[in-house]
């Protein structure tokens, strides 16, 4: 079975490096690395080519055009995907690959780097409860920085709908309804504190309005996105 891994990135010369060299040091290789350049008018698209990944370009702005344009572009049986300021640890995608047989879409942990050890772990955990409580509720949340799916089903559904800071999520509930979406414990990624960097309070509020869709996303230059 084969795996694609997409990244999509604007302005992400700083952190790409890092993402690209966790990803190649998996210990079950992907088939491929697509970085999606979405606009970019700093080195991020000659930094991912020099690191061999395959290099895509989408100038239309926003990470779900970005995001859509490496699923169509990815010949993997499987899509795993990834933010160009995280790092999953070396044995995510060994992880998630027994998983993939029997299911549709997989999704797992993330934890905070850059912060102090401890708000790194509270960060882990209180992630771990809110990702419980939404599979109670039915809606589990498939948080692109940390997520995987079979290829073709996505593409039959019409891939990551055009709403920016909730593709991933909606993307991840079309899915539940070919078949089971697992939660993957072990499948451990790590992603930037930038995302707190205003706040925890404005991060959590951040979060409630992509779940509610009251929220427009942003995908700005150097910034990444909330989510």
């Amino acid at each position: 079975m084969r795996i694609s891994v997409v990244v999509p990135a604007r302005n992400e010369e700083a952190f790409i490096e890092g993402c690209l060299q966790a990803l190649q040091g998996q210990t079950l290789r992907p088939d491929e690395i697509i970085v999606v350049d979405n606009g970019s008018t700093d080195g991020t698209a000659e930094l991912a080519v020099r690191m061999g990944a395959r290099l895509v370009s989408c100038p239309t702005p926003g990470v779900a055009v970005a995001r859509q344009a490496g699923l169509e572009a990815a010949t993997g049986d499987w899509v795993a995907t990834t933010d160009a300021d995280s790092r999953p640890v070396a044995g995510w995608l060994e992880a998630l690959y027994p998983h993939m047989e029997r299911s549709v879409a997989l999704y797992g942990p993330l934890r905070m780097f850059g912060l102090p050890a401890w708000q790194e772990e509270l960060t882990e955990l209180g992630y771990g409860v809110f990702l419980k409580l939404m599979g109670l509720l039915g809606r589990p949340n498939l948080a692109a920085a940390n997520m995987a799916f079979h290829r073709q089903t996505a593409l039959e559904l019409g891939g990551y709908p055009l709403v920016e800071a909730r593709e991933d999520v909606l993307l991840g509930w079309k899915l539940m309804a070919r078949g089971p979406v697992r939660y993957v414990r072990d499948a451990l990624v790590l992603t930037s504190a930038r995302r707190v960097r205003g706040g925890w309070l404005k991060f959590l509020w951040q979060q409630a309005r992509n779940l509610s869709g009251n929220s427009t996303g942003y995908f700005a230059a150097g910034e990444g996105r909330e989510s």
